[in-house]
């Protein structure tokens, strides 16, 4: 299991429907957001590559600036 941790940049005015659009996807858990326009989102996903897609699928999410990854933990389970 991996769990990432994202920081997605927006304009201001746009954070409700981005939060929105980020609760929608099923991407993502939303955690925190401010009014400069971050949101603060961990994802979930049994690989690499898995984080990777959902990473890439939310910076091409409308009115999204860019989306960085900020933490990353893996746990093989052992």
């Amino acid at each position: 299991m991996n769990v990432s941790s994202i920081v997605v940049r927006t304009r201001p005015a746009a954070v409700k429907s981005v939060i929105a659009a980020l609760e929608a996807s099923g991407l993502c858990d939303v955690f925190f957001s401010d009014k400069q326009g971050r949101i603060v989102v961990t994802v979930e996903g049994e690989t690499v590559d898995g984080e990777m897609e959902k990473l890439v699928a939310i910076q091409n999410l409308p009115d999204v600036l860019g989306a960085d990854l900020v933490y990353a933990f893996s746990d093989d389970g052992g």
